[in-house]
């Protein structure tokens, strides 16, 4: 675009400060930090009061391995990625974890076997 180093920087304190920035990241490499499993679980809440909501949300947001967390529509109320060392690593991040959280009515895991896309660039259009 040509703009010199003060334009650009203005432009961008004006995009973090009307929110369109909200943060900064160093995308860190499962695999290379001993994190090579991940992990899509599906959960059903024993009931969608908002309380029984909130409850499982708070909970959840304190597990390091839950690196995403969506309240769904449908016959789940809750997908969630976690990610782990190995089998037995999420066996007990289950166990000790996640089935400890009061309200969870049941859990259904499914192992990714290989990771075909990974993004987090929105697709913008063009102005």
């Amino acid at each position: 675009m040509g703009l010199s180093p003060s334009p650009c920087l203005r432009r961008l304190r004006h995009l973090e400060k009307d929110g369109y920035i909200s943060r900064y990241v160093a995308w860190v490499d499962q695999k290379r930090v001993g994190l090579p499993v991940s992990i899509f679980i599906s959960i059903k809440l024993d009931k969608q009061a908002e309380n029984e909501i909130d409850r499982f949300e708070r909970e959840v947001k304190k597990y390091p391995e839950v690196m995403e967390c969506y309240l769904m529509t449908g016959s789940r109320d809750y997908l969630l990625r976690v990610v782990a060392a190995d089998v037995e690593a999420y066996e007990r991040f289950l166990k000790q974890k996640l089935t400890r959280v009061k309200g969870v009515a049941s859990i259904e895991s499914s192992f990714a076997l290989n990771q075909v896309k990974y993004t987090n660039v929105l697709p913008i259009p063009n102005e």
